[in-house]
């Protein structure tokens, strides 16, 4: 049996088969460092642990859910949206709660894209914007992301290209892999941008919280709803990535859409999960500034390790990793191999998230402070061995 026409352009996810040879390396006695996937492994707040075990025993916590979740589980989305975006959101009709935020992008394109429609893709970023656009049979074009113009897009330069069959744009700032923080200039042009051009904007927003004291929405900005989706979870923010909890916000008209999409593939989310989730988006304050003094630590041994290896990390960012760029004139991959069979660390290639991402790597904060101190000592240590020499 041949496989369906649609996967001809898709690859297997790079992590999948990375990790793979990380772990065999590791059952042969490597003791393989892996700094290279963004799954925090720090726990989850000890309310939303304690409301998910409680609500276990309720009588209706194994039935089927409502898709659109349980109305309290939007509210509470809703008042962490107005507390720490100042956004005002329906929760009956704006918010639509997901199975991770990564399901929401095949949600999207699934809703609004048709085959030949035109999708802007940031390059560098997220690879599952293209994946997805290909599986929809949808046209993927590059908007070029560079340093020199902080990983910022060139939307002037973009409004002089033909946009006629471009019907939605990925945005995500955030931004992964690079941790560019946008301002609220920056979503307002986008926002424009959008309504000028009939394009749907939206922004996959789920690090605002890590490292960055000023979080910031989409939503924000005065007429993003008429063009605007902002997509978020709480995977990294409240260190819950297998609990799979996310959702989108937006219009009333754009949210149903989706859900005629949604609830035609899965059904509602496992109600204890909705109760713990609850409990992690009341009262979060402290939690997330004691998640942050523990990340700020972390980032200062991994920009350690990343000049240790003769890369320059990119300041001023938010998110759970450091971005660096390799001096040495290094291929990425080919430095991220070297690390790998040579000292046993892992860390990410600039070049899965496109072409831009050459001559970049990325490390992960989502490891101890202990095991970020073991790869920097490895490095250092070699270093040392060769000056003796």
């Amino acid at each position: 049996m041949k496989e369906a026409k649609r996967l001809e352009n898709v690859q297997e996810y790079y992590f999948s088969k990375k990790l793979e040879e990380v772990r065999a390396l590791d059952a042969q006695g490597k003791n393989i460092i892996n700094l290279g996937i963004g799954s925090p492994d720090l726990p989850p707040p000890a309310a939303a642990v304690m409301a998910l075990t409680k609500a276990l025993q309720l009588p209706n916590a194994h039935q089927y859910q409502p898709y659109k979740g349980q109305p309290q589980f939007r509210e509470a989305i809703a008042s962490f949206y107005k507390e720490h975006y100042k956004v005002d959101l329906d929760p009956a009709s704006e918010i639509l709660p997901l199975m991770g935020s990564k399901e929401g992008i095949l949600h999207i394109s699934m809703a609004f894209l048709n085959e030949g429609d035109e999708v802007l893709i940031p390059n560098p970023g997220y690879p599952t914007y293209a994946a997805v656009t290909n599986l929809v049979g949808a046209k993927v074009r590059d908007y070029d992301l560079v340093e020199a113009n902080n990983w910022l897009p060139d939307l002037e330069a973009l409004a002089e290209t033909d946009l006629s069959k471009v019907k939605l744009m990925w945005v995500n700032y955030p931004h992964m892999p690079t941790g560019t923080k946008a301002t609220k200039a920056v979503f307002e042009a986008l926002v424009d941008f959008g309504k000028k051009h009939d394009i749907l904007i939206v922004n996959d927003n789920p690090y605002s919280f890590i490292l960055n004291d000023e979080p910031l929405s989409i939503l924000s900005v005065q007429g993003a709803m008429e063009t605007a989706l902002e997509l978020n979870s709480l995977s990294k923010t409240f260190n819950m990535s297998g609990w799979r909890v996310g959702m989108v916000c937006g219009s009333k008209a754009n949210i149903q859409s989706i859900l005629k999409m949604k609830s035609n593939m899965d059904s509602g989310m496992f109600l204890p999960l909705q109760i713990g989730a609850i409990a992690a988006m009341t009262n979060a304050s402290g939690f997330l500034k004691d998640l942050n003094v523990q990340y700020l630590k972390r980032r200062e041994k991994a920009v350690a390790l990343a000049l240790a290896l003769n890369c320059e990390p990119i300041e001023n960012v938010a998110g759970l990793f450091v971005w660096a760029k390799i001096r040495s004139g290094t291929a990425s991959e080919v430095l991220v191999d070297e690390l790998l069979c040579k000292y046993g660390i892992f860390v990410t290639p600039g070049t899965i998230f496109g072409s831009n991402g050459e001559g970049y790597i990325r490390i992960s904060l989502c490891a101890s402070e202990e095991k970020l101190e073991a790869a920097l000592n490895k490095i250092e240590k070699e270093k040392l061995i060769y000056t003796e020499l």
